[in-house]
């Protein structure tokens, strides 16, 4: 509980009176952040068709061998 206060009572009133600025942890970004991911779409592409092929070949393998 002594942690709710203490946040409290900082963010109230600093000492000349004023309200508080901004929180110094918060940092403003553009709006208009995109960054391009388009290796990272090939790579996950790549992975679900290894993954596809090695599960349909063992499907394939299961009933052959049963």
């Amino acid at each position: 509980m002594a942690k709710k206060s203490k946040r409290q009572n900082r963010r109230r009133t600093n000492e000349a009176g004023e309200a508080p600025a901004q929180d110094p942890l918060v940092t403003n970004r553009p709006s208009g952040f995109n960054p391009d991911y388009h290796f990272v779409i090939k790579d996950i592409r790549r992975v679900g068709i290894l993954a596809g092929s090695f599960i349909g070949i063992l499907i394939i393998l299961a009933i052959l061998l049963h």
